[in-house]
């Protein structure tokens, strides 16, 4: 569902990402993980097409990102860092503007929106403008947004950021349950917790290249490898 291939990316003499290939199956919850500036971000716009490698290739459900944008970015959601929104729409117009982007029927549309403002809690403020959100809200609706049009990838970066922790079990419980489904998740994510509790598959990258991959036991499953020392094993691969 997810491929890269030997993938370089330099910013003139500077070399963000460094030869990185990795193939992610069908249901994996995947983490993507590493200390600041080790080239997760970078990473992750190449495979949502913001950036153009240097050298390699992304792929996405076959599709090759740069080459074959339009179909590939139709088949996987994305929620940045940094959560965007207009300011001046509210969140349920903000949905349909997405919906409309997808090519969903408008039925369609008003469905799916219906389950995710149940799904997210979020009918509170879902009439709102954006200006008035927290960052929490904000997180809400983009995820929300990311999944409107039943996406066979969805691509995170730091999905719990802002978020209380009744949002953040929301959350957890939606991806584990969208995993379970057949739904591919990408997670970068600094909080180690989360990556012992939800994913399958990891790999830690430093300074543009993957240094560590293990693909782990349910996480579900009491022998889970880690078993609360991912963070004392992260720090030993990253000093």
């Amino acid at each position: 569902m997810i491929e890269l291939q030997n993938v370089v990316k330099k910013f003139g003499s500077l070399t963000a990402v460094n030869g990185i290939s990795l193939t992610i199956e069908k249901g994996r919850f995947f983490g993507f993980l590493g200390p600041n500036g080790a080239g997760k971000t970078t990473t992750i716009k190449m495979l949502t097409g913001l950036f153009h490698p240097t050298t390699g290739f992304c792929r996405i459900n076959g599709h090759d990102v740069h080459r074959d944008p339009v179909p590939a970015k139709m088949s996987f959601g994305y929620v940045p860092d940094q959560p965007f929104l207009y300011e001046k729409l509210t969140g349920r117009e903000f949905l349909y503007f997405v919906g409309g982007l997808f090519k969903m029927p408008g039925e369609l549309v008003r469905e799916k929106i219906d389950e995710l403002i149940e799904v997210f809690e979020i009918g509170s403020f879902v009439d709102k403008m954006a200006e008035e959100y927290s960052q929490g809200m904000r997180q809400r609706i983009v995820l929300s947004a990311a999944l409107l049009h039943d996406p066979k990838v969805l691509i995170i970066d730091e999905p719990l950021v802002g978020l209380d922790p009744r949002s953040a079990r929301l959350v957890k419980d939606t991806l584990k349950r969208k995993t379970r489904a057949g739904l591919t998740i990408f997670m970068s994510t600094h909080l180690l917790e989360i990556v012992e509790e939800l994913c399958d598959r990891i790999a830690i990258i430093k300074d543009g290249r993957v240094i560590y991959e293990e693909t782990l036991s349910d996480p579900a499953d009491p022998k889970r490898k880690f078993n609360g020392q991912l963070e004392s094993m992260f720090l030993q691969l990253t000093k």
